[in-house]
């Protein structure tokens, strides 16, 4: 009989670390299945794969080996990547299987970890891809960036819970809104599909591909199918379910009518607002914006009957005007501008208030006014 042959491969630390760290942070702490904590460990010839996934999302990481005896088996995730992490730097670690277990040394170090078999681990279902793009890896992160913040949080309307993906037409647009305030982005795009594609990422999804965009370079590729979006970032294929779901129609929130503008100081304007909202009801977090010609007054006060205001010096020389809005969502935007100013156009007391940069139209930010 011929010897059986099981996994085994060398790699260094400093080559695991990453692929682990990134691919065990899918994994979620709490599982209803024991095979969901583990890994998977794929060895072809001259690769390892990790594969983590909590049903929702699935993030397979690719590193290149030297030698290797090919296999697979599944390990639990956090106790694996903190071995690694405890390691020094310059450590390699030799895995290799033996029979239930999987064996790691390094150096003086010898552990045995359990082990699941790799059959009963499960996999992200993809169903035909419809559409393929391919953007540069800054765009994609910018999208998400300026947007993620306005996203629902385990609101009843499961489809705000996460972000609207919309390609086509010539442009890619993300765009977000909890019911109180809509956030979008937008970047022009040659090659287009030949039809206009939403999709609605969940809201774990977008904080996924966030971390994995984050120090990525050069372009990834975004695969649309009809229920998941698979998106290959370097040596890593990300894949997440779609929200099922249709994403409000939010061209017509957005208020195009708005006849006073206002011109403020981005960074003083932020700093005022943090101030005031010290001493707003911490459940409502509302402030009054009392606009006159060359200045904007904020003010507000809690149920302790203690109160806080401050004038900030505005380009604005149109009627005198007072509305209120909940100073979180002010803040949230102006921590998310790349620009020194920020213009603000309003109707009246009860229209939404629309932000932009002055110099830069791919960004704009809706925020719905509040009775006070």
């Amino acid at each position: 009989m011929g010897k059986v042959r099981t996994m085994r491969f060398e790699a260094s630390r400093a080559d695991l670390i990453k692929p682990l760290q990134l691919v065990t942070g899918v994994i979620e702490r709490r599982q209803t299945l024991p095979i969901l904590a583990n890994l998977l460990l794929k060895v072809s010839e001259d690769q390892l794969s990790l594969v983590g996934t909590d049903l929702e999302v699935e993030l397979i990481g690719r590193i290149p080996l030297v030698s290797a005896e090919p296999g697979d088996i599944t390990v639990p995730a956090r106790k694996l990547m903190e071995i690694c992490r405890e390691l020094p730097e310059q450590a390699t670690l030799a895995i290799k299987q033996e029979e239930q277990r999987l064996v790691i040394q390094s150096g003086r170090f010898r552990s045995t970890l359990s082990t699941l078999p790799a059959s009963e681990f499960p996999t992200v279902d993809r169903a035909e891809i419809s559409d393929e793009i391919e953007i540069a890896s800054s765009s994609l992160k910018r999208l998400l960036d300026r947007t993620s913040f306005a996203m629902a949080h385990q609101d009843v309307r499961y489809f705000l819970n996460g972000l609207l993906l919309e390609i086509g037409d010539g442009h890619v647009r993300a765009v977000t809104t909890d019911g109180h305030r809509l956030a979008l982005c937008e970047l022009e795009y040659e090659g287009q599909p030949d039809k206009v594609h939403q999709v609605i990422v969940p809201r774990k999804g977008v904080q996924e591909l966030q971390r994995l965009l984050g120090d990525a370079s050069g372009n990834v590729g975004i695969a649309l199918g009809s229920n998941h979006l698979c998106v290959e970032i370097g040596e890593f294929t990300f894949t997440t379910k779609l929200v099922d779901g249709r994403f409000p129609e939010y061209e017509r929130v957005i208020p195009r009518d708005g006849d006073k503008v206002v011109l403020g100081d981005t960074q003083e304007l932020r700093q005022a607002l943090n101030r005031t909202a010290i001493l707003s009801n911490e459940k409502f977090r509302g402030i009054r914006l009392s606009l006159m010609a060359g200045n904007l007054q904020l003010s507000a006060n809690n149920p302790e009957q203690e109160e806080a205001e401050e004038s900030v010096s505005v380009e604005y020389d149109g009627e005198a005007l007072e509305m209120g809005f909940n100073v979180s969502y002010l803040i949230d935007v102006l921590s998310i501008l790349d620009s020194d100013k920020v213009k603000i156009t309003v109707q009246d007391a009860n229209s939404s208030a629309l932000l932009e940069e002055p110099e830069s139209d791919d960004s704009i930010y809706v925020v719905m006014p509040m009775k006070l």
